[in-house]
């Protein structure tokens, strides 16, 4: 095996990510398949470290896997206009807003039941109650 080449384990290590997370980022093609040893061992270099930080950080503000995606595609042609990234960033910043309203909502209707609730049987449990009626 090439000395410079890391494991998978290695790139996993790397970059706070499970194996099994990088081998499905190569089965959806969100991650270039590396070069085999010849023991058909993957041999990953820097620029998969890379690649795998910038999808885990993209990953950690939200983006989808599609996002991430064209976010990558994006960003193998350094003189573009930045117009589509900032597009993309817009659309999952009003994703996130939208959550964060939902979340809300769930907040205040759990609030509501714990505050009726008077630590009865299970038989009489409003909360169980609201949960069985949705």
């Amino acid at each position: 095996m090439d000395k410079d080449a890391l494991t998978i384990g290695d790139l996993g290590a790397a970059t706070d990510t499970k194996v099994e997370t990088i081998r499905y980022y190569e089965r959806i093609g969100i991650m270039p398949a590396p070069k085999r040893s010849d023991g058909n061992y993957r041999m990953y270099r820097a620029e998969h470290v890379e690649q795998l930080r910038f999808i885990r950080r993209s990953r950690a503000l939200g983006f989808n896997l599609d996002q991430v995606r064209e976010l990558l595609s994006l960003s193998d042609n350094r003189n573009r206009s930045c117009e589509a990234v900032d597009e993309i960033a817009r659309e999952n910043l009003a994703d996130i807003d939208r959550k964060m309203g939902d979340l809300k909502v769930l907040r205040r209707e759990l609030a509501a039941l714990l505050h009726q609730c008077q630590r009865g049987a299970i038989a009489e449990c409003r909360i169980i109650k609201a949960i069985a009626r949705k």
